[in-house]
């Protein structure tokens, strides 16, 4: 089993080597991903737990992706991710998660998350790359899905496809009892591509 401390090791081992191959400094990638010198310092050495939002600054930043990243053991023709395996990387103040199940690497990056929002929680998500598309599908409870300040409320079975590339937040409906759950997949096409080659 993949614990927290392996997945920061493997993130800050994953994000030096990327830095170093681009001989960037640390004030380069501060530039670029807009995190700033320390917190990509503490992400490198192991030491703090980013949240999902500086990962994707970050991933965007060295070109390579999230699920790139994140990723423990090197990628294979088949990889089956068993039921909790795969590393939680938003935790609620109430006992939700966001895991990232599974991804693929750039410059079409793909991934496929399991959110589980309790009452009273809310993840709000920055505006991803330009060209994000984002689709999800409601499991148990209702979720509020608010994308560039149009709120929709979804029920089990209700699904969403929406631009990614505009702010969003995801929120378990406030009167009801129990947790929502929804499985969610992200494209982020063109991730190390530069922009006139998009």
């Amino acid at each position: 089993m993949t614990t927290l401390v392996d997945v920061r090791t493997s993130i800050g081992r994953k994000v030096r080597a990327r830095r170093s191959e681009r001989r960037w400094t640390l004030d380069d990638l501060a530039d670029r991903s807009g995190v700033s010198r320390r917190q990509i310092l503490l992400i490198e050495q192991g030491q703090t737990n980013p949240s999902i939002a500086v990962l994707l600054r970050i991933s965007d930043a060295l070109g390579v992706g999230l699920p790139h990243l994140i990723a423990v053991a090197e990628p294979r023709a088949l990889r089956v991710v068993r039921r909790g395996d795969a590393p939680t990387l938003w935790a609620g103040e109430h006992g939700g998660q966001a895991r990232l199940i599974a991804g693929s690497g750039p410059p079409d990056v793909l991934e496929l998350w399991d959110w589980t929002l309790q009452p009273g929680e809310a993840h709000r998500s920055e505006a991803h790359t330009r060209g994000t598309v984002e689709q999800l599908l409601v499991e148990q409870g209702d979720l509020l899905l608010v994308v560039g300040g149009e709120q929709q409320r979804l029920a089990p079975g209700d699904a969403a496809v929406f631009q990614g590339d505009r702010p969003h937040s995801y929120a378990a409906a406030p009167d009801r009892e129990g947790p929502t759950r929804f499985i969610l997949s992200t494209l982020q096409p063109g991730v190390g591509l530069t922009r006139e080659a998009r």
